[in-house]
């Protein structure tokens, strides 16, 4: 009987483990490029199936005050490009003790920005730092728009044995699949935590042979978008998920 009773929910657990977790940005694009803080000319972009999430700023907390260094080069898209707004925050390991307030205000500033639909915050907070973080994430959703997406990049150690990200105040967390070190990605497996069952971040230089299922994916170039890159790009994510 005790048999049974133990083996009778193990279906209903491999059927929770394996459902896709609901996209969190729905009418969004499935693919994202990046456009760091270079010039980029993307007027050749299909709106319809890319998104653009450009470095709009960087914000730099220290327990003196917050520091916020705006984009410098431009970025040409065409009408009609869903454009996500991506904040990186550098602390040095010195934010644990800045401002919570300030520091959101100078994030969600950038939601504010033309055309802007959502936003993302890229941050490699130490493990001093995360309770900042926390209650920063807290703030920034606060200050946001409710119907503003709010995205943030993750240390594939975040998505695993980890989890302090869960609970927090995010439509996704991305875990990031390249410039790893010692956090080594097994190609195609899937990560434990749940914001982190939605979508990757890849480089064009360390595309991984596969992704999970039914991912949005953000990519990032290090020599700079031209069509002949995406379109590269393009084809290995239809490689990867045949719903693209």
């Amino acid at each position: 009987m005790r048999l049974r009773h133990i083996a009778a929910p193990i279906p209903l657990l491999l059927l929770a483990a394996c459902t896709r977790r609901p996209d969190p940005l729905p009418g969004f694009p499935r693919v994202f490029v990046w456009a760091w803080e270079r010039r980029e000319d993307l007027r050749w972009l299909d709106t319809g199936s890319v998104g653009v999430a450009f470095l709009a700023r960087t914000v730099c907390p220290r327990e003196d005050g917050v520091a916020v260094r705006p984009r410098m080069q431009p970025l040409l898209t065409p009408p009609g490009t869903v454009l996500m707004a991506v904040v990186r925050v550098e602390s040095d390991g010195l934010g644990a003790g800045a401002d919570v307030s300030h520091t959101a205000r100078a994030i969600a500033d950038a939601a504010g920005e033309p055309r802007v639909r959502a936003l993302q915050i890229d941050f490699d907070a130490v493990a001093s730092e995360r309770s900042f973080y926390r209650a920063l994430l807290g703030e920034v959703r606060h200050r946001i728009p409710p119907q503003t997406p709010l995205s943030m990049t993750a240390l594939a150690s975040w998505c695993e044995a980890d989890g302090w990200i869960a609970g927090l105040p995010v439509a996704e967390a991305v875990p990031m699949l390249f410039r790893m070190g010692a956090d080594h990605y097994d190609p195609g497996s899937d990560f434990r935590g749940d914001l982190c069952r939605s979508s990757v971040g890849v480089s064009t230089g360390e595309l991984p042979s596969r992704i999970p299922s039914g991912r949005r994916v953000y990519v990032f170039d290090p020599r700079g978008w031209s069509p002949d890159h995406l379109h590269a790009v393009l084809r290995k994510v239809g490689q990867w998920q045949s719903e693209f």
